[in-house]
């Protein structure tokens, strides 16, 4: 049996008709930047997001840079991110011309540890990214708490929380503003690379439009220096025909993160994710950990078996080359670096089968014995 991490194909085979048909319309329409779909979009995924306003960009990584821009982040401030993340997080802050300061993450949920935000503060601190990885959101009354009392913007990168809440409510009540990327691989994935700001603030949403279309609103009238980040139509088409069929997927993706938790249960040698009261994580991904020891070589048993599987992050993001001239060592964030070495994480998309899992699981067992 074969498995792949994330099957793309299954996905397009169930949906194929109205797909190929939404893109045979806009390509007889030639409608390719701009127009009814991208509205269409911006629209439905403002109501789906549960915000007044959605900005659709061309790529998570500009959602969050033109977030940051139009909140008016820049050289001289400090952004506090978790440093268990993929690197975009941390890249867009240096992209915006503002200092990254890395936090550890909780070892149960992998997101930003909320009990070690309130040190990292200072007078150069302008915002916190929390991060809701993995398909969990942060805990954001926390945060949101701690911004309020210490007036810091709050940005939260929503990238891997599509379709999740947190206390009833969707990614970007608690913030400023949410960033979200539609990378094919993603909940809500696109054929290519797209993203989106969501907002309840109309100055945001006003500026973060027009640093994304050129610095303009109407053409030819650039109000202020911008840049190129615009969704394509086709995109917006496939997305809102995806976006339709989002929850369903995110329910099926809870099923399977359930069925991976009950086989599992009795495994001592894997910690698996944990759900707390207030969550209703999206499972993203679904990670567990085991020794670090042990991690590459259940690995590779388990491609040997035809199991794809990944790991998410391998390099903390305090160790990668790139930011290594904030001289950090290994052990200042030892839950994120820890995590480096354990984590592996499991298939997961709607359309795997329950038996497939079972197979997973079984292959996992038979390492163990």
């Amino acid at each position: 049996m074969n498995i792949e991490f994330v099957d793309l194909k299954r996905q397009y085979l169930s949906i194929k008709k109205e797909i190929d048909e939404a893109i045979f319309d806009s390509l007889q329409n030639t409608a390719f930047i701009g127009g009814t779909a991208l509205k269409q979009f911006e629209d439905a995924f403002a109501q789906y997001a549960e915000c007044t306003y959605c900005i659709p960009v061309a790529n998570g990584t500009d959602a969050l840079e033109i977030a940051m821009t139009a909140l008016g982040i820049g050289a001289g401030d400090e952004v506090i991110v978790p440093a268990n993340s993929f690197v975009a997080s941390a890249e867009a802050v240096s992209n915006c011309g503002a200092t990254v300061v890395f936090c550890d993450v909780d070892p149960r949920s992998y997101n930003i540890d909320v009990a070690l935000i309130e040190p990292l503060i200072n007078q150069k601190t302008k915002a916190i990214m929390p991060v809701h990885l993995y398909g969990r959101i942060a805990p954001m009354q926390a945060i949101q708490q701690l911004a309020k009392q210490h007036q810091l913007l709050l940005i939260e990168d929503a990238s891997q929380a599509h379709g999740a809440r947190y206390g009833g409510k969707m990614s970007g009540h608690y913030g400023d503003a949410a960033t979200y990327s539609f990378y094919p691989g993603k909940n809500l994935g696109a054929y290519g690379d797209a993203g989106a700001i969501v907002t309840n603030n109309e100055a945001l949403y006003n500026q973060a439009k027009r640093i994304a279309n050129h610095g303009r609103i109407a053409k030819y009238n650039h109000e202020i220096i911008g840049r190129n980040s615009r969704m394509d139509a086709l995109q917006a088409t496939i997305l809102n025909i995806k976006l339709n069929y989002l929850d369903d997927w995110v329910e099926r993706r809870q099923h399977i993160a359930r069925l991976y938790s009950e086989l599992l249960q009795d495994n001592p040698h894997i910690q698996l994710p944990k759900d707390e009261p207030e969550d209703q994580s999206a499972y993203h991904l679904y990670v567990i950990q085991v020794a670090e020891s042990k991690r590459n070589a259940l690995k590779d048993h388990l491609k040997n078996k035809g199991i794809a599987t990944g790991i998410h992050y391998p390099i903390a993001l305090h160790q990668l080359k790139a930011y290594e001239h904030l001289q950090h060592q290994a052990d200042d964030f030892p839950i994120a670096q820890n995590a480096s070495k354990c984590v592996l994480s499991l298939p997961i998309y709607a359309e795997l089968r329950d038996d497939e899992i079972e197979f997973v699981v079984e292959s996992i067992k038979a390492f163990f014995t």
